[in-house]
């Protein structure tokens, strides 16, 4: 692919603390990233609340700024900095969210900031759980019935609707933060008020909850031509509802039959190729 000559001057959010479901893997990931920035002569400014990283190495970035992962932040380093471009992808869920803030608020497009990586659409497609349900509905992938709601008003009625047990996701949030298993109203009301909280767009899914089930990982990827494959499957040892953070995962699955694996590797590809991600995606099934 040819170099892209509109890219001189980026932006790399990094991804802070290490927390569960935002871990090491996004520092090293955005480490090679700046490597590659800098080989190919772009100039390199990162920002990242953690100084025990790898990538706030002087050597990976031209400037380097130890400052909040705020929106403010970000704002302040890009006014003065002038980057041309945004990689928000390498910073875990605080760089997406960040990425999504910064884009919508039309603070990139004052400013001639280009978001680089995935795309606005994708991050919106995966992250919000309405659209996410409705891109899966789209492309015939089943999904567990479920409802989206605001205010806690609304997740006791959907609750109602389902029955009981119903698990709370607040959407664009990871790592299971703000969500939990509700059994009864009195839990629900908790957990979905917490939730609420956290979530960026006070939004949140709730699903019938299907403990018990077989969960299974495949990682995918796909370049900007619309290639796909998969880079493995993977097995979690415990069932669906112990989060895959707290879960010791095998990597290849191996307990699938061919027929099902072959389903969920052909569900896997479909949905990266109907979000548009360039580049991995994860994607986890109950069976």
């Amino acid at each position: 692919m040819p170099k892209r000559s509109d890219i001189k001057k980026v932006l790399v959010i990094g991804s802070g603390p290490i927390v569960i479901g935002q871990a090491a893997e996004f520092d090293y990931a955005g480490a090679q990233a700046c490597r590659v920035l800098k080989d190919a002569g772009v100039n390199v400014v990162l920002c990242n609340s953690n100084p025990a990283t790898i990538m706030t190495d002087k050597m990976l970035a031209d400037e380097i700024y130890l400052e909040p992962l705020t929106e403010d932040s970000l704002k302040r380093i890009i006014i003065k900095e002038r980057p041309d471009s945004l990689l928000a992808s390498l910073g875990g869920q605080t760089g997406l969210t960040m990425g999504c803030k910064l884009a919508k608020s039309g603070f990139l497009d004052e400013w001639g900031v280009k978001l680089i990586g995935t795309k606005l659409d994708a991050i919106d497609r995966a992250e919000d759980r309405e659209l996410f349900k409705e891109t899966m509905e789209k492309i015939h992938q089943p999904v567990v019935p479920s409802d989206i709601a605001y205010t806690v008003d609304e997740c006791v009625a959907i609750a109602e609707k389902l029955g009981y047990p119903v698990i709370v996701r607040p959407a664009f949030t990871l790592g299971g933060a703000g969500g939990g298993v509700a059994h009864d109203e009195e839990e629900l009301r908790l957990i979905s008020h917490n939730g609420l909280m956290l979530s960026p767009i006070t939004q949140v899914l709730i699903e019938k909850y299907i403990g018990g089930w077989k969960e299974i990982e495949f990682e995918v990827l796909r370049d900007s031509a619309g290639n796909v494959l998969t880079v493995c499957s993977m097995e979690n040892f415990d069932p669906v509802g112990v989060h895959t953070g707290d879960s010791i995962v095998v990597a290849p699955a191996l307990t699938l039959s061919d027929k099902d694996y072959q389903m969920l590797r052909t569900a896997a590809l479909e949905i990266i190729t109907e979000l548009g991600i360039e580049g991995g995606c994860n994607c986890q099934f109950a069976l």
